[in-house]
């Protein structure tokens, strides 16, 4: 600017991830030259991640949470003002009024916010009054914990559920209240709030509906106790409010700013409010009578803003879309556009699983041309594919209900060429696919130079799933060969350097990385594959020295590491059978080191808490009561479960126990490029939930029925019907075959139920392979599979007897003891990890 032409102050209010990504578009956008900018924040700290804002209390350190560098804010022209209260606006003088004095302003922008809503309840106060919205709030809740047992959240929203999610990580017994008769009233169904509800609840989560508290008083067991208008009552050390927000209007308010019937500065289609010189952004703004409480719609109104004030020519605010696709303590939750099917004439298609909890619903549109919205609880597999036919108005197929339908059933997957280029792949940076294009017209070859260029996947990183399938199929679409490599040091695929292995018959690391990779080191990517790849071909033993360098920590100390840094211990039980002697000999091993024991869903028994120096010392006394490895630390076979079978149950009619004992002796020990879980029932009742594992095995009158391909956990998947009727001889071959085709054939870390579903010609293709022998491969699958088989021996035995390898299990290289910042506390009679404490990171900046 020349002198004639002075710089203009402009100054934001705010700095939450909306106030900071106002300011960060307008210094990418050459404000500076423009304007000098001071921002105000009533925080300590600078701009951070909201969004992921539990993950503080899960370990991360608020440093890391920071949306900038320091650095960012100490370019000249930009001023950022931390602990800076603004108490007043004058507009008639346009000044704000601070504790540091007042500052004139040619333009304002409000990013103010929002603050938690705490109902009026008597007795709310301390610890019976927190909030969950800032790190100060999470710090608060985290002391409240000490010593606490249980917590409550009221509210059971999305922000209410991610409470829940904290309360939890703090070791405590969680519960939600909620006023409504569901849990997200807003973004749910009465169907899918009932399935969110069932999934949140077997996860150990009370939920208690339609309860609204009345009053707050001292308690019996608890330090507190919740009086509820319908009379009931519940008792907890603490309370945390998250009934919703209210917008931070009250600074506009006092300057005269108009302000919504409900609250909220009213602003225009370009955000600005009633006073010329002020705009308003994010969820203390009210445009059309609707806040958007999401922080995608507030990034939208920053950038509107910040081509207002660089005069640049920009689209209008003309609302959001407030789709979200989340997991709630580990729920995958989506709803998306129309989610109660409110248009006059929208019709519904529902999906319900009642054993699984799962609840998928299809709105379409009257004339049946359209999808206007949907609710998923369980699987958000659907949810770009759902997204996009809303979002760009593509035609649903002949029978929309197969958009929702279970795998096998359901429409093909919309193509990526399907999309226009105004598709919007990143909601949060409103990126659409033609962005991507250009990104990669421009000379970007993968998606980590994408995300570069054009920011897509660094907000929520829901899109990140989609956002690859663009930039892949673009690439592709431009004669680039998409690079499929494992890593920087071997350029082929999982499968190919299997192959590599059997035919070449590569029994190390460093025979395959002189072979067929590059470089002399190998990195956390390739060295695990080759790992498993090895382990799965040879069944060498883990402790190998020449394996040892290839695993990650739980394989190297044959042990699951926790929290705190101790480990458990899971000695294998097979089928779930003990003996009352080894029950006794795992109680007095429990005993003795004042372990934590815990039965598994899987019949075993697990002992936590143990310190690394702990570790030989257990396991020789196990392996001396007759006790081997239960491999609960890696990618192999982890257990098999049975009911009693016709041993001891009327309904039985095939012996479960030993059938489930022959399958877990001949598999024990297989690597395998995921986790193993197999099941035998006794008859069709299915008390060891087979449909629900990798392999699984049901009784018949006849023999035994074979399912195979199915798994619980994050993405639960039925296992499918895959023979009938067999004897023992032929199921067992059958289980060689079909697990050797898989180890072969499938990707690094994919499970058994993904593998199947990316098999072309799928589960009749299998069949042919497996049962009928197509391929001509039975034999040669069978007899590798017998050659780990044979091989086995188990690794903490072979361990014990190695007074090389013991030397690995030390806390510290030159002392014997364990690690002195492990500290545990009681409860319920046994010990757990003590909470974490408060760590103070400190900030280092550099002095001109």
């Amino acid at each position: 600017m020349t002198a004639s032409n002075p710089l203009q102050t402009l100054i934001v209010i705010g700095n939450g991830m909306v106030g900071h990504h106002c300011v960060e578009q307008l210094v990418a956008r050459g404000a500076l030259e423009r304007y000098r900018i001071h921002v105000f924040g009533e925080e300590s700290r600078r701009a951070y991640d909201r969004v992921h804002l539990s993950e503080y209390l899960g370990g991360r350190d608020a440093e890391s949470m920071a949306l900038s560098d320091a650095a960012f804010y100490r370019q000249e022209g930009l001023t950022l003002h931390l602990n800076a209260v603004v108490t007043g606006v004058d507009r008639h003088r346009r000044q704000v009024i601070t504790a540091e004095g007042s500052f004139s302003y040619d333009s304002l922008v409000f990013a103010t916010g929002s603050y938690p809503f705490v109902p009026p309840v008597a007795g709310a106060e301390g610890n019976s009054r927190l909030v969950y919205r800032t790190i100060d709030d999470l710090d608060l809740i985290r002391n409240a914990a000490q010593g606490a047992r249980r917590g409550v959240v009221v509210g059971g929203g999305l922000l209410g559920l991610e409470a829940a999610n904290a309360l939890k990580s703090l070791d405590l017994e969680a519960h939600v209240v909620e006023f409504a008769p569901r849990l997200m009233p807003v973004q749910l169904d009465e169907m899918g709030g009932a399935s969110l509800k069932s999934r949140i609840e077997s996860l150990g989560v009370g939920v208690h509906l339609s309860r609204a508290t009345q009053e707050i008083k001292s308690g019996r067991k608890h330090r507190y106790q919740m009086l509820f208008a319908d009379k009931t009552a519940l008792e907890t050390d603490l309370i945390v409010f998250s009934a919703g927000i209210r917008p931070r209007d009250g600074l506009a308010k006092k300057s005269g700013l108009a302000i919504g019937e409900r609250g909220g500065i009213i602003v225009d289609e370009r955000c600005r409010t009633s006073d010329a010189h002020i705009y308003a952004i994010g969820e203390c703004a009210v445009w059309n009578g609707n806040i958007f409480g999401l922080v995608a719609p507030g990034y939208q109104m920053a950038r509107i803003v910040t081509g207002e004030l660089c005069g640049e020519l920009v689209e209008p605010f003309a609302g959001a879309d407030m789709s979200t696709k989340l997991k709630l303590l580990g729920v995958d939750v989506g709803s998306i556009g129309d989610a109660h099917g409110a248009t006059p004439g929208a019709r519904s298609y529902r999906y319900i699983d009642e054993a699984t909890s799962s609840y998928r619903r299809l709105v379409i549109s009257q004339d049946g041309k359209r999808v206007l919205g949907a609710v998923l609880i369980g699987d958000n597999s659907y949810y770009d594919t759902l997204l996009q036919y809303v979002q760009n108005t593509i035609a649903p197929p002949m029978d929309p209900a197969s958009l929702i339908l279970p795998a096998g059933q359901a429409a093909p997957l919309l193509g990526i060429d399907v999309l226009p280029a105004t598709a919007t792949i990143c909601s949060c940076h409103n990126v659409s696919k033609g962005a991507i294009c250009c990104a990669i017209d421009e000379g970007c070859t993968d998606v980590a130079g994408v995300k570069a260029c054009t920011k897509a996947g660094t907000g929520c990183g829901g899109c990140a799933g989609l956002l690859k399938q663009v930039v892949e199929h673009e690439l592709a679409c431009r004669g680039v060969a998409v690079d499929k490599s494992l890593c920087e040091h071997f350029a082929y695929t999982r499968q190919e350097l299997y192959a590599f292995t059997r035919v070449e018959g590569i029994e190390t690391f460093e025979e395959m990385l002189a072979r067929h990779g590059r470089g002399k080191m190998g990195c956390d990517i390739c060295k695990p594959v080759v790992g498993s790849i090895l382990a799965s071909c040879w069944n060498r033993p883990i402790q190998d020295p020449k394996l040892v360098p290839l695993q990650d920590t739980n394989d190297t100390f044959m042990a699951n590491m926790q929290k705190n840094g101790t480990y458990s211990i899971v000695p294998r039980i097979p089928a779930g059978e003990i003996t009352p002697e080894g029950l006794i000999a795992i109680g007095a091993v429990a005993k003795k080191y004042e372990l934590y024991t815990k039965i598994t869903g899987g019949q075993r028994i697990d002992l936590f808490g143990a310190e690394l120096h702990q570790l030989p010392d257990i396991w020789a006394e196990l392996i001396a009561a007759g006790f081997e490895t239960g491999h609960a630390y890696g990618k192999s076979t982890r257990t098999v479960k049975s009911c009693v079978g016709s041993t001891w149950c009327r309904y039985g009619v095939q012996d479960s126990v030993k059938m489930a004992l022959d399958i877990e002796h001949r598999y024990k020990g297989l690597r395998a490029p995921h986790k193993l879980k197999f099941a035998v029932s006794g008859c069709t009742r299915e008390c060891a939930e087979a449909q629900s594992k990798d392999i699984g095995v049901i009784a018949t009158e006849n023999g035994w029925n074979l399912y195979v391909c199915g798994n619980g956990g994050m993405r639960p998947r039925h296992a499918e019907l895959f023979a009938t009727d067999l004897d023992d001889a032929t199921l067992i071959r059958y289980i060689d075959r079909l697990l050797m085709l898989y180890i072969r054939t499938a990707d690094k870390l994919q499970r058994t139920s993904v593998w199947r579903e990316s098999l072309e010609g799928g589960l009749d293709y299998l069949k042919a392979v497996v049962i009928d022998d197509s391929l001509d491969l039975g034999a040669e699958l069978e007899a590798q599979m017998q050659l780990v088989v044979d091989r086995y021996e188990c690794e903490w035995a072979n361990t014990i007897g190695d007074p090389e390898k013991l030397k690995r299990f030390r806390t510290f290289v030159n002392e014997s003891g364990g690690d002195p910042d492990i500290h545990f506390v009681e409860e319920r009679g046994q010990r757990r990890p003590a909470p974490p404490r408060a760590r103070v990171i400190p900030i280092v900046e550099e002095i001109a």
